[in-house]
């Protein structure tokens, strides 16, 4: 990442965001190689607290011990062991219908990469229980995708709201429009965004 060409970015066409980028220590994105790990790991923190969602994650990467976690493994797995570590029913059943459209060739991660924005979210879609929303993280932390906004993140929307002092909360389209400025540096934007949660 070019920290200074994004900077010069956001200083020429949204003073507000430049002024937030100032105050934010870490806006990086460091994509990672796991993408079945980190799909597991999505589908059991949504609708957690950060805190919470991070203890279950790391009881199911425990679970299998130093064995790499994969898609065969997940489907062997009994129910009620992945149950265990506090994970829901219905979390449990979409872990097993990833791990299923990966066994079946449904879903080919290995070459998700090469996909656009649109098709990789199509493809994730496809699985129970990952929505666009889960589909846009994955596209910004696990990809490193570096211009993705998600409109539905209620952080986010929490965040503008502070930030550009609006009255009201923004609908999509407004977003959408705001978030446009930002191009081809979204992503960054939005890590600007959720870290000054804890400034604003």
């Amino acid at each position: 990442m070019e920290k200074k060409k994004i900077l010069r970015h956001f200083e020429k066409i949204d003073p507000v965001l430049y002024a937030l980028a100032q105050r934010v220590d870490d806006f990086d994105i460091r994509p990672t190689r796991d993408y079945f790990l980190d799909l597991c790991e999505a589908i059991i923190s949504q609708q957690l607290a950060e805190k919470v969602g991070t203890t279950i994650c790391t009881r199911f990467r425990t679970l299998f011990g130093n064995t790499p976690i994969t898609a065969t493994l997940v489907l062997q797995t009994p129910h009620k062991k992945i149950r265990s570590i506090g994970t829901s029913n219905a979390k449990v059943l979409f872990i097993k219908d990833l791990a299923q459209h990966i066994v079946d060739k449904r879903l080919q991660l290995e070459n998700i990469e090469s996909l656009s924005h649109e098709e990789i979210i199509q493809e994730l879609t496809q699985v129970k229980g990952i929505g666009p929303w889960t589909a846009e993280m994955f596209l910004i932390f696990s990809l490193g995708r570096e211009d993705v906004f998600s409109c539905g993140d209620l952080g986010l929307q929490r965040a503008i709201q502070r930030a550009y002092k609006y009255k009201k909360e923004r609908t999509q389209k407004q977003l959408e429009k705001l978030s446009k400025k930002w191009s081809p540096y979204r992503s960054y934007a939005c890590r600007i965004l959720w870290e000054s949660l804890e400034l604003l």
